[in-house]
């Protein structure tokens, strides 16, 4: 299996190359470039730089994803499932419109290449019989832009016309930038449990309810987390969701805790203590402490 440098790892080699001037511009240029080494000038409006950079070389880019990819159909009719959906297995055949064994033998591949990662709901749902889907993780963020908002509209790019896929970035924008945001959230809370370590760490998710976070520290606590990445603060009611999304998976956690871009409301700070812990987009610094030449990694292919 191929080998990618983690997420925080990218992470990392993304703010020490670009320089980017905030978190929030971090998270959102990282979302669409991070993984592929590219010099990204993170003051220019995203939709700009996706034409020069990408759409502008798209038949170049194309051309190299193509040689991991081997330009079979299936693979990016999936990739493309599992970028535009849920993440699912079953509903990224179903958007494929691919069999289930189609489907498992490209995922397979897939995987061996390191292209995708595998992702199981963290603990066994309530009931036994409940067959849960497995979840798919693009290796690399770029790969997730790309089969997104790119390939989906190959015709049109490659007559020049760049229309459809900015009118779709720009109306999905918004939340593009949230998964990314769970997963640093991963990586944070793993920094934050240094007194009882995080020994076990995913997200779960069964038919009915679905966690973004759920971890176990060395000392047997659990902890169940909620991430949001929106321009309003996070209210009680975030809390007040989080607990019966818990009772609703059958999960009693000894800690919740709140990831928000955008801070908190004064009635939710309140909470604030031994069983509720609450980070903000400023916590997310520690990710990107004493960053320095090591942290880089060289851009292997072209860089566009």
């Amino acid at each position: 299996m191929a080998k990618y440098p983690t997420l925080l790892e990218q992470f990392r080699s993304f703010c020490f190359q670009n320089n980017p001037k905030d978190l929030e511009e971090a998270i959102e240029y990282f979302a669409i470039f991070g993984g592929m080494g590219w010099s990204v000038d993170t003051s220019v409006p995203l939709v700009n730089l996706i034409e020069s950079k990408i759409l502008k070389n798209y038949t170049y880019i194309h051309g190299d994803i193509t040689k991991v990819t081997k330009s079979d159909k299936v693979s990016h009719s999936l990739l493309s499932g599992i970028a535009t959906g849920d993440r699912r297995t079953h509903s990224a055949f179903k958007r494929a419109r691919i069999s289930r064994a189609e489907g498992e033998n490209a995922i397979e591949s897939l995987c061996d290449m390191g292209f995708l990662k595998v992702e199981r709901s963290l603990e066994g749902p309530p009931l036994e019989d409940d067959n849960i889907a497995d979840k798919l993780n693009f290796s690399v963020p770029f790969m997730r832009f790309w089969f997104s908002f790119i390939s989906p509209f190959f015709k049109g790019i490659k007559e020049g016309d760049f229309k459809e896929v900015k009118e779709r970035f720009l109306n999905r924008e918004q939340g593009f930038s949230d998964l990314i945001f769970q997963k640093l959230s991963v990586e944070l809370l793993k920094k934050s449990f240094k007194e009882d370590p995080v020994v076990e760490i995913g997200s779960y998710w069964d038919r009915n309810v679905e966690i973004d976070i759920l971890a176990k520290t060395k000392s047997g606590k659990i902890i169940v987390a909620t991430c949001k990445y929106s321009n309003a603060k996070a209210k009680k009611s975030e809390l007040t969701k989080l607990k019966e999304k818990s009772v609703l998976a059958e999960i009693s956690p000894d800690i919740f805790v709140i990831f928000s871009k955008s801070g908190f409301s004064n009635e939710l700070k309140t909470e604030k203590g031994e069983n509720l812990k609450l980070f903000s987009l400023k916590n997310f610094k520690t990710l990107i402490e004493d960053l320095s030449e090591k942290d880089f990694i060289e851009c292997i292919g072209k860089k566009y």
